[in-house]
């Protein structure tokens, strides 16, 4: 039906897609913003094209470039990994019309689902039990108030069109409201280009646990097993796992089958997740991501289906393959992601250049990396590095293997979660199964855990300038080809393309790089854009108060008040992006 496929995303998942795609024997096409041109899947794919002269966080979500670059490729078939523009349903209906294969659910079957308050309505018809809680967006914070109320404290107001946590902010009493409003349109904005939210009770202390399922365009459609997904920061996964310790045989059937209950009631197609919170013995669907998940590595591990090559193979039209009758649970497999994250700083996002790099092997080992050795992590994206899954017979195997596999995990210059993560799998709590979203905040003690599995500082990164110095990349009309040159360079040319992106140039208005001395104000701790300023001279503040937010990495941070005092200066205004570093504002 198709032999090219376009993978419109980035990182690790455009290297899944593409591995899928070569052992079905299709070509596969990579694209690739400003930031991403010395990118891993950028080197791997068959082809490569530029997305153009936009700015590297709205690259990829450029539907008429994508288009114009899968016709100029040759493709029948565009695969939307995750995030980005892969639940968006004019996406879908535009590469239809561009006479391609979306890789993918219908575009009606995404709008049915893909929104939260629309599942929630489809789950309501299905009669699959839900959290209490909205079914239209809301616009007034009266509104959200008289909610409150209604279903008592806390209650959490959520993106409409969200995914990973993010549009997601939990009110503890009413006065949270306005900030906690805004901060989630913000972000919503951002993440997902719709600022509608909704609200619903948030429970105190569940799991999540969530339901894989496959469909054809046939009318069939298997449920693949569940997955705990509930050792979580900022409501975004760090650790799943598949089966979950908490879930019998009969209660993991039932979940099952309201899941294709569910999904065949709206005629959905391809691979899907729906999603739900479980406390006490009882579920509640949340919300269905109409894409393959991140995690979906888990249930492959254990149940021995190719979820993406699945996507691909529907798309193509056959019909589906499996039988929910076979669909068993053999051993268990944990995944724990690996985030360019600092969790001694409340998982701040830590931006750097990978240095050494070496990926633990063995049985039962698996890692899917959109990196490599000597890569610079660009600050417009996710801060997922790789995702790190071991299986074994049972649980306390597959524990067993995780440790032993972030340990021999090297990657240098830059922070990540993998201290964390020894610290998780080594933690008594975990090792029993007594986990919910709450496992980070109700232990503590797993980040002096975590410190002492942090290794020292690692030596400066050595140049890119001394690696394969004949061989380069270059662009014609925006399409990428390796090029190897017999002899010396000339001085000053064929320099990587990471080389270009020192950190401390300024962009003339845009970007602020000077890094003060010894000065009593308030710094910026990491790189990227100032999401909200709430710092005015002359104003008092306390310490600890937030006065300016910083959103990198996809992922809101808070800049507080060192001390108590009055602030003399503030530097920069909404939208500025700022250094690593950098002083926002002065005390008097």
């Amino acid at each position: 039906m198709f032999d090219t496929v376009l993978i419109a995303n980035r990182g690790e998942i455009a290297l899944r897609v593409m591995r899928a795609c070569k052992e079905l024997g299709l070509r596969c096409v990579a694209v690739y913003s400003e930031a991403d041109r010395e990118a891993p899947h950028v080197a791997y794919a068959d082809a490569a094209y530029l997305l153009g002269p936009a700015p590297s966080s709205e690259s990829y979500l450029s539907i008429p470039r994508i288009i114009e670059v899968a016709r100029q490729a040759g493709a029948g078939a565009v695969h939307p990994g995750y995030g980005f523009l892969a639940e968006n349903a004019d996406f879908a209906r535009a590469v239809a019309a561009a006479g391609m294969v979306f890789i993918g659910p219908p575009p009606e079957a995404m709008e049915r689902m893909g929104g939260k308050t629309a599942a929630r309505r489809e789950a309501t018809v299905a009669g699959v039990p839900l959290v209490p809680g909205t079914l239209e967006p809301l616009e007034s914070l009266d509104e959200i108030r008289r909610l409150g109320d209604a279903y008592g404290y806390p209650i959490a107001i959520k993106a409409v069109g969200g995914g990973g946590g993010r549009g997601l902010r939990v009110v503890n009493v009413p006065g949270e409201i306005a900030d906690a409003f805004a901060s989630a349109r913000r972000e919503a904005e951002s993440a997902f280009k719709n600022t509608d939210l909704y609200v619903e009770k948030y429970l105190t202390n569940p799991r999540h646990i969530e339901i894989q399922i496959l469909a054809d365009a046939h009318g069939n459609a298997v449920a693949i097993g569940e997955r705990d997904c509930s050792v979580q920061r900022r409501h975004q996964k760090l650790i799943e796992e598949s089966p979950s310790p908490a879930l019998t045989a009969q209660l993991r059937a039932e979940m099952c089958a309201s899941a294709v209950r569910l999904a065949t009631s709206v005629g959905y197609v391809g691979a899907g997740t729906l999603e739900f919170l479980f406390e006490d013995g009882h579920y509640y669907f949340l919300e269905m991501n109409t894409r393959i998940q991140v995690e979906h590595t888990v249930t492959e591990m254990v149940y021995g289906v190719d979820l993406v090559k699945g996507q691909i193979r529907v798309a193509q039209g056959e019909v589906l393959w499996l039988r929910q009758a076979d669909m068993t649970p053999r051993g268990h497999a944990i995944e724990c992601r690996i985030n360019a994250e600092d969790s001694l700083a409340n998982f701040r996002p830590a931006l750097g250049t990978v240095g050494s790099y070496h990926e633990p092997t063995g049985f039962g080992v698996r890692v899917e990396s959109g990196v490599r050795a000597n890569y610079r992590i660009p600050q417009f994206y996710d801060s997922l590095l790789a995702k790190l899954i071991t299986w074994g017979e049972t649980r306390t195997d597959a524990i067993g293997r995780m440790r032993r596999a972030l340990a021999d995990y090297e990657i240098g210059g830059v922070t990540t979660t993998i201290p964390f993560h020894q610290a998780a799998m080594a933690h008594p709590a975990f090792a029993e199964g007594e986990i919910s979203v709450n496992f980070i905040g109700q232990h503590p003690d797993l980040f002096d855990a975590a410190r002492a599995f942090t290794p020292p500082p690692t030596d400066p990164v050595p140049s890119e300038e001394a690696i394969e110095p004949r061989s380069i990349t270059v662009e014609v009309n925006g399409k990428r080809f390796g090029v190897k040159l017999f002899g010396d360079l000339p001085s000053g040319e064929g320099q990587p393309a990471a080389a270009a992106a020192i950190p401390g140039k300024r962009a003339p208005g845009k970007r602020a790089t000077h890094v003060a001395s010894k000065v009593d104000g308030v710094t910026s701790p990491i790189q990227g854009r100032l999401a909200a300023v709430r710092a005015a001279p002359g104003q008092a503040v306390e310490a600890g108060q937030v006065l300016f937010i910083i959103e990198a990495m996809k992922m809101e941070n808070e800049i507080t008040a060192p001390h108590a005092g009055t602030l003399n200066e503030v530097f920069f205004q909404e939208g500025t992006t700022v250094e690593s570093g950098v002083v926002l504002a002065t005390y008097k």
